[in-house]
């Protein structure tokens, strides 16, 4: 059994040239390669996969939703039908998320208060609340490898003082769900909980809130409330302006994003891990990603395309043309969700898989940057 107050997690190699780095954190189901990226399975299930899919395409661990998966099926029903490990068939680590960006993404139908945050339920309308105590209590029930504490994520843009407001009171919270875990032995069940950092543009703020949860020595630790709204440049910075204050043998995870070359960048930032619902999201809509762009498979010149998606990615997808992915995109058969995000998700994990190899081989700084530009050339090339 792990020792939840020694975190399981190595840094192997730091990159030179980048801050880039290539870490191993242990959990109860299982070990996580870093640079990770985590599929998104929202509901209990990676939307169009099997755990077998997920297994085949190399996924380490995977997201489960604290609040949705609290409105149905209940984290009760999951505790006394064995865990979401058990109730959903997948064996692997699991990482839940507290919440907080429902509370960020339903502001209409939340109140926030120092104790927590009031919610109606977008399925019926009922009322709910979510606080430290409540979201420990659900992710133990669910019994998650790692959760996370709950935050108030501001939207951007955002006033200095509201962000300051946010920063404070997601520290109170921070505080309160580390005590809890503590006194519930659920960090001595050898499951771990991070700490998210918020603080929006504001370079102070970020340092701030990333020090003083620091100091109250999380098993790991997230960038919160990027990607929600701010261009590109913006988000970078705001990840650029944090990870330096966060502890550098803890885990650094960013939350919901993004595209294949922020990954990339990110990493170079030194961020650990990663997860999204853009590559499983974008599938069901013929969108598939290559090492030159993404590729619309609705367009008509497809139709007869004898050619796998991608031929630097083998999968169970790759044995199917272009052609027949096409035809069932635009048939709207369920099949087409099954392999395009088969295939979109084994893009992204293998490009995690590429990155930890070159972070090993010292190159990833050349390497990143020559992705990225092979990417973004040939996603301009295709729009123009």
């Amino acid at each position: 059994m792990l020792d939840g107050d020694h975190m399981s997690f190595q840094l192997l190699k730091t990159d030179s040239a980048t801050v880039a780095r290539r870490g191993r954190l242990q959990t109860r189901h299982g070990v996580v390669e870093t640079p990770i990226f985590m599929p998104v399975g929202t509901q209990g299930t990676v939307k169009s996969l099997t755990p077998a899919h997920l297994q085949e395409i190399g996924a380490q661990i995977i997201l489960g939703n604290t609040y949705h998966l609290n409105l149905r099926p209940t984290s009760e029903l999951v505790r006394e039908l064995g865990g979401l490990h058990q109730f959903m068939g997948w064996d692997g680590p699991i990482l839940t998320d507290s919440g907080g960006f429902q509370v960020f993404s339903l502001a209409k139908l939340r109140e926030i208060s120092d104790d927590g945050v009031a919610f109606q339920s977008h399925l019926d309308g009922a009322k709910l609340f979510l606080g430290p105590k409540e979201v420990m209590g659900i992710q133990t029930n669910l019994g998650s490898d790692i959760a996370m504490v709950i935050d108030e994520c501001p939207p951007w843009p955002c006033e200095r003082e509201a962000c300051a407001q946010a920063v404070a009171r997601s520290y109170r919270w921070a505080k309160q769900c580390k005590e809890i875990a503590t006194e519930s032995g659920f960090l001595a069940n050898g499951q771990h909980l991070f700490a998210i950092v918020q603080g929006s543009t504001f370079d102070d703020l970020r340092r701030e809130a990333a020090e003083s949860l620091a100091a109250l020595d999380f098993p790991g630790y997230a960038v919160g409330g990027v990607s929600v709204g701010e261009p590109e440049p913006e988000m970078l910075k705001q990840v650029g302006a944090t990870t330096p204050f966060m502890p550098a043998d803890k885990p650094r995870y960013t939350m919901g994003l993004g595209t294949p070359p922020q990954l990339l960048k990110m990493i170079a930032l030194g961020v650990d891990m990663f997860d999204c619902v853009l590559p499983s999201r974008v599938a069901r809509n013929g969108l598939v990603f290559t090492p030159d762009g993404p590729m619309n498979l609705r367009n008509e010149k497809f139709r007869a395309d004898p050619r796998p998606i991608c031929e630097e990615i083998k999968n169970y997808t790759t044995q199917f043309s272009r052609a027949y992915l096409r035809h069932l995109t635009v048939a709207g058969e369920i099949l087409s969700c099954t392999l395009l995000t088969l295939h979109n998700l084994h893009f992204y994990l293998d490009l995690m898989a590429q990155a930890r190899s070159h972070i090993e081989a010292g190159d990833y700084g050349p390497w990143h940057r020559t992705w990225v530009e092979r990417y973004e050339t040939g996603a301009a090339a295709r729009l123009a």
